[in-house]
């Protein structure tokens, strides 16, 4: 086939584009919104969140974006992913703690400020998930730190991302003493 039927093939055929979302089936506006407004009232501001790939297959990574990309975009409710974590509220550990990332995990808790809360985000977190009993690993990540919430799933969607994040403010706000408690 020549160069030129092929591109004028393509012209007709028109764009290949794939279809929008749905309009929010799952309530993900109000599941948000509630996020964004549960984070305003107990924090006073918006709610701040370190993620640290403690030694991942970065199939958690992938749902964090997607929760940043245009379908959910968590930053409209309020929800910001920070650089430092001096500014965050929230550390998000994914992956089982390697023994090469442990002491940049304590380091990274450590520089947080009081409130701060730790979420073990996807099995691997939890518990070491398939990775669990290597050599390089130590398990999930509450052989090192405290965890306030765990968020299972290999990987766990945006939407229990969501979920998690909220049930985690909704128990702080009931111990709202100032200090992180377990959820």
């Amino acid at each position: 086939m020549s160069l030129a039927r092929l591109l004028f093939r393509e012209l007709l055929r028109g764009p290949r584009t794939i279809e929008g979302p749905l309009p929010d089936p799952l309530g993900i506006e109000q599941l948000g919104r509630a996020l964004g407004e549960r984070a305003r009232a107990g924090l006073g501001r918006s709610l701040r969140i370190r993620e640290v790939d403690a030694g991942s297959c970065n199939g958690c990574e992938l749902e964090i974006q997607a929760v940043n990309g245009p379908v959910y975009d968590l930053e409209r409710f309020g929800i910001h992913f920070v650089a430092s974590p001096r500014h965050a509220d929230v550390l998000l550990v994914t992956g089982p703690v390697s023994r090469n990332m442990a002491e940049a995990l304590r380091r990274t808790y450590d520089a947080m400020p009081s409130p701060k809360w730790v979420v073990a985000m996807g099995d691997c977190a939890a518990d070491g998930g398939c990775f669990a009993g290597g050599y390089a690993v130590l398990g999930g990540v509450h052989h090192l730190l405290p965890v306030d919430l765990t968020i299972p799933g290999c990987p766990p969607t945006p939407l229990n991302l969501l979920s998690g994040l909220l049930a985690l403010l909704e128990v702080a706000a009931v111990g709202s003493d100032g200090q992180a408690s377990g959820a």
